[in-house]
């Protein structure tokens, strides 16, 4: 299983030389399987049409509208292998036997049915897919939001048991910090699901973490490499090497994040749910959480949000103030998370310490914590993001090997 992002199929030269790469694959005597994402910047553009037609488009006519990239892509490559004397063929998702659910722009792959795909490789074809859709039970294309094209080269590579799913993208792998922060930025050998689980949901873009998430389950290798040199890259696995843990592995941020905080609110037992069932059930992801220590029956309770979803999520509690009778509801757009990742780290002595004096040398000023196993994530200004990461990754010296 191979897939090529936006940037390696960006343009027709770009195509021919991703067919290359895949020709030689299959020379080597392998199966393949390749998903494509749309070409460069496809999507934006298709994004860009549909606001210039209407400001509120549907989002099953935008599902439609957006699949239309993967689906230009899929065909090109097909071409581009045919003329160099591959024999190949291009499906689209649905053909593919990609079933989701039924929510339009954010849809989850439900089941995988690829009977076509097998049967063209059973033909001695390359099988192209395009990537990022499916069709839902009522026969809709769907899209599964960012890093969809991840996802479905995972899942088809659980389904047809593949021995190795390579993600190939415009960067040489699994970076220690983003490279346009830290120029010095070291490329892993190797990293954990686990680990590259945090990374994504932090914020690192290479890898989707629903992606991830059904390499793990399923363990299937991932093996991320540029498409645009021949470097080993980084291989994703079940364990990380042995002489790799307990340490830090990586530092991710996100400055895609707002903060809320419900003030005044009655301590008292069954007020939490009170204010995050209701962000639940409207599907609104809460990850940092901070309560204050409780002052005269009253305390403070804040927690992160995703930037796109902190209208909503304020407008919401706005409502569930008033219900429970506290003082109001204040918002923060201008903060972000850096999180330093690494199996097992906590059980280190000194890595949180390390961080904290090093943001404090930096002049940051740490707003809340949060900590699990194998990370610590601490919300700060977003003005100082790009200082932050540079002085963290300075400070465990992951740009040493």
């Amino acid at each position: 299983m191979q897939k090529f992002g936006g940037t390696s199929v960006a343009t027709p030269a770009r195509i021919r030389r991703v067919a290359r790469r895949v020709a030689g694959t299959r020379e080597s005597g392998y199966d393949v399987v390749v998903v494509v994402s749309a070409m460069g910047d496809t999507t934006d553009r298709l994004v860009s049409l549909a606001d210039r037609v209407t400001r509120e488009p549907p989002e099953r006519e935008m599902d439609t509208l957006l699949s239309a990239g993967e689906t230009i892509t899929a065909p090109l490559l097909a071409m581009a292998l045919q003329a160099m004397g591959v024999r190949a063929l291009s499906l689209a998702g649905w053909q593919a036997g990609i079933r989701t659910s039924r929510a339009h722009t954010r849809a989850r792959i439900v089941d995988v049915v690829p009977t076509r795909v097998v049967e063209e490789l059973a033909r001695g074809n390359v099988v192209v897919v395009a990537g990022f859709q499916g069709v839902n039970e009522a026969f809709d294309v769907t899209t599964l939001g960012r890093g969809g094209s991840d996802t479905t080269a995972v899942a088809l590579a659980a389904e047809l048991k593949a021995s190795l799913c390579e993600i190939y993208t415009d960067v040489p792998g699994i970076l220690t910090a983003d490279p346009r922060i830290v120029p010095n930025a070291r490329c892993l050998p190797s990293i954990s699901y686990e680990e590259m689980l945090d990374l994504a949901s932090l914020g690192a873009r290479v890898m989707h973490p629903r992606a991830v998430e059904i390499a793990e389950l399923y363990n299937i290798p991932l093996h991320v490499r540029s498409s645009f040199s021949d470097e080993p890259g980084t291989l994703i696995t079940r364990e990380s090497k042995v002489e790799e843990r307990n340490r830090v592995r990586a530092i991710a941020q996100e400055e895609d994040v707002a903060k809320l905080t419900v003030v005044g609110v009655p301590d008292r037992p069954g007020i939490a749910a009170a204010v995050f069932m209701p962000l639940a059930e409207s599907g609104i992801n809460v990850d940092v959480i901070l309560q204050n220590v409780s002052r005269h029956g009253v305390t403070d309770l804040s927690f992160t949000v995703h930037q796109r979803e902190a209208a909503a999520a304020e407008k919401m509690l706005k409502k569930i103030a008033r219900d429970i009778g506290a003082d109001g509801v204040m918002s923060d757009t201008s903060i972000a998370k850096v999180s330093v990742v690494g199996t097992g780290m906590l059980g280190q002595p000194g890595i949180a310490a390390k961080m904290f004096k090093s943001l404090a040398d930096a002049k940051i000023n740490i707003q809340m914590i949060s900590t699990s196993e194998i990370r610590i994530t601490c919300i700060i200004d977003r003005g100082s993001t790009k200082d932050a990461v540079r002085a963290l990754h300075r400070a465990y010296e992951l740009e040493q090997p």
